[in-house]
């Protein structure tokens, strides 16, 4: 009888080193996971961070543009308005002189038209003209002494740089309106920090000094702010159009406590828009 042997065989153990070098694998691995996953972190956070800035840059580089196109359109329009005022000043003494003589020239004449209208109706008088020859002529006289009056009263008047009259009350007011020559429009302004419409302007009252007679107004022509501080009553500022020589004219004959009264002359014929002067 045979015997049967029943062979065990035994497998030698794994080594302990490759079981740590598995663990030490993973380790790793999980490490450079999350080294990607905060890297990609940081350059998504980046690349917005990155883009922000982009969009604010561009946001300056638009209101840098505009500002450049707005200091542009102020420099043309200064340079419109020193053009128009180099024109102006030149009026030269000669031409002073000459409206001086003009001026007193007319006064003679008046004189002399009053004299020879009296010593006619003297005459007149002494060969015992009729009672309506009589009415008449001095309706004639009446007549010649009021215009000789408007004519004293043009004469007393200052005239402003540009030569035209300045006047300093309502009825010198109405004197240069039935002249005809311009547009007046008066006004009353009695209230602070308020804006009220004058002709096409718009005026705003900022401050009054009664004592020393001085004003601050801020004028608004088209869409530019104008503000003239400490301005003299009888003091005209001017206002120019584009494509005329003649300029408006703004003026203020009183001051009280919060209030302005005066008057706007406007040239009879007018462009749109227009521009404040330099003074």
């Amino acid at each position: 009888m045979v015997e049967e042997r029943t062979e065990v065989i035994q497998e030698a153990p794994a080594p302990r080193w490759i079981g740590i070098v598995i663990v030490a694998l993973a380790v790793i691995s999980l490490a450079g996971l999350g080294v990607a996953w905060s890297a990609s972190n940081h350059a998504t956070a980046l690349q917005q961070t990155i883009g922000t800035q982009a969009q604010q840059f561009r946001q300056s580089d638009d209101a840098l543009a505009q500002r450049l196109a707005k200091a542009e359109d102020l420099n043309a329009q200064l340079q419109g308005e020193l053009s128009v005022v180099t024109d102006k000043m030149k009026l030269t003494q000669a031409e002073l002189n000459r409206a001086r003589k003009q001026a007193k020239q007319i006064k003679d004449d008046n004189d002399k038209q009053l004299t020879d209208l009296q010593n006619n109706m003297n005459g007149e008088l002494a060969t015992k003209a009729s009672v309506d020859d009589v009415n008449k002529l001095g309706t004639d006289v009446t007549n010649v002494k009021t215009d000789l009056d408007a004519t004293k009263n043009n004469l007393n008047m200052t005239r402003g740089e540009f030569g035209t009259l300045i006047a300093k009350n309502h009825d010198e007011v109405e004197e240069l309106r039935r002249l005809g020559e311009r547009d007046y429009y008066e006004f009353t302004i009695d209230k602070r920090n308020t804006r009220e419409k004058v002709g096409d302007l718009m005026v705003e009252l900022r401050g009054v000094n009664t004592k020393k007679n001085l004003y601050t107004v801020a004028i608004f022509v088209d869409d530019n702010r104008y503000e003239k501080r400490n301005r003299s009553v009888n003091e005209p500022i001017y206002f120019f159009t584009h494509g005329s020589r003649a300029p408006m004219e703004f003026t203020v004959n009183q001051v009280g406590k919060d209030k302005i009264v005066g008057y706007l002359s406007v040239p009879k014929v007018q462009t749109p828009r227009t521009q404040a002067a330099g003074n």
